[in-house]
């Protein structure tokens, strides 16, 4: 059995900790609730969330907590200003005695629901590489033909003609009509970009709308044309007019223009600054070749006011100088290497003479043989009777010896003495061995 204290007087009053006690008891029998409202206060500390949440009609706001247990089941984009829908239940804190909402869950709502599916669509997107940079075409310098999406006299129909027309006269358009909100905007905006990346006479395709709120603007971010704007093989420029919050078409396209006017100016090049480019370059590549010519001019300058070619009959005249002298030269190298070798060959030959026995025998010399052949060396080979051969510088001669008479020359008698040879044919005696007559 439960004893229930008495209800408090003045003279039996409850202490604080009872009525806290009680208050906490009563409030936790609430339980759990979900409340709508917006966020007007959201501070982070030590990974818990302390906020306050105001009712969306009246004047009305509650505070709350989100520990970090659960916040890391909320969206995590969740901010001040948000308008949200919470699970809460209320808890009351007796020791300080205060009365807050504890958040079992939250979630965003309404404009906010959609913030959270845009975002998850964004994040998927963008894994799948749709929105990566290396993926976007580079726009053609100057496009023959430009296709235009927007709505039908729609302001930023003309903001594009009008801007692209002023800068290149020349351009041409293919305009495809669509809404560009409500329920036909999807379907008639990705049927029109698809037909105009079917038309091969299309260089690149912008996307125009005069900007608009987040609602009216949410059909560009539809999953279907983002998909059919990455499929294109035609450059796509979205120039939807809206800064605040970007709708996914921009993140797909090649490139994004702030408004349909910066998308004219983007797309279309200014004949003037292009005609302005030209002439500059033609002065500059005039200027180039004029400065090449001028220098090649003094360059033969230089070269015809060399003596060689001031005076080229300078150059035939030294060559010619040269051969004279070298020819010249020859000759007298020849001349004496004649001479040289009609010397050498006069000695040469007065050696051989000095050298030859005939040159001894014209001296007066003989040169006397026994029979056999043998020359006579020795007196004592010629006894007395022996026929000898006398060879002379005039010829040959027998003679018979006589026999040996004396000693050496020096030391031989006169001729008629003893030891002398007789002539046996035509020619005077000679002696018996080679002696100069």
């Amino acid at each position: 059995m439960t004893i229930v204290p008495p209800p408090p007087t003045a003279d039996a009053p409850w202490p604080v900790g009872l009525l806290a006690s009680k208050v906490r008891d009563w409030i936790d029998r609430l339980g759990t609730a979900w409340v709508e409202g917006e966020i007007t206060q959201w501070n982070v500390s030590g990974g818990n969330v302390y906020g306050k949440l105001r009712d969306l009609e009246q004047d009305a706001t509650v505070s709350f907590s989100i520990w970090s247990s659960v916040k890391s089941r909320v969206p995590a984009d969740l901010k001040q200003g948000d308008r949200v829908i919470a699970a809460v239940k209320p808890n009351y804190w007796v020791k300080g005695g205060s009365l807050t909402m504890q958040v079992f869950d939250m979630r965003h709502v309404g404009l906010g629901d959609l913030l959270e599916r845009l975002e998850r669509l964004r994040v998927a997107l963008t894994a799948e590489g749709l929105f990566a940079p290396e993926r976007k075409r580079r726009l053609p310098f100057l496009p023959q033909c430009i296709g235009l999406v927007t709505g039908r006299d729609s302001d930023a129909e003309k903001d594009v003609l009008r801007n692209a027309q002023l800068r290149w006269p020349s351009v041409e358009f293919r305009v495809v009509h669509a809404a560009v909100q409500g329920d036909r905007m999807v379907s008639e905006v990705t049927t029109a970009v698809q037909q105009l990346d079917a038309d091969p006479e299309v260089d690149v395709i912008i996307v125009a709308r005069g900007g608009g709120d987040f609602q009216n603007l949410l059909g560009f971010s539809d999953e279907s044309l983002i998909r059919a704007v990455a499929a294109c093989t035609t450059p796509v420029v979205s120039a939807i007019g809206h800064e605040a919050d970007r709708p996914l078409l921009d993140e797909v396209a090649d490139l994004r223009a702030s408004t349909p006017t910066d998308a004219a100016k983007r797309v279309v090049p200014d004949v003037s600054e292009e005609l302005s480019r030209v002439q500059q370059a033609r002065a500059r590549i005039g200027q180039r070749l004029t400065a090449l010519v001028a220098t090649e001019v003094d360059r033969l300058e230089q070269i015809r006011s060399r003596p060689v070619l001031a005076s080229p009959q300078t150059l035939v005249d030294v060559r010619a100088d040269e051969i004279v002298r070298a020819v010249a030269r020859g000759e007298e190298l020849v001349f004496r290497a004649i001479e040289r070798a009609d010397t050498r060959v006069a000695e040469l030959t007065a050696g051989l003479r000095a050298l030859s026995p005939q040159g001894t025998l014209r001296r007066g010399y003989a040169i006397v043989q026994v029979p056999g052949g043998g020359v006579l060396h020795d007196p004592a080979e010629a006894p007395s009777d022996t026929e000898l051969t006398l060879t002379v510088a005039g010829g040959s001669l027998t003679a018979v010896s006589g026999g040996p008479r004396g000693g050496p020359l020096d030391d031989r008698p006169s001729p008629g003495g003893a030891g002398s040879s007789r002539t046996t044919a035509a020619g005077r005696s000679q002696p018996t061995s080679a002696t100069p007559r």
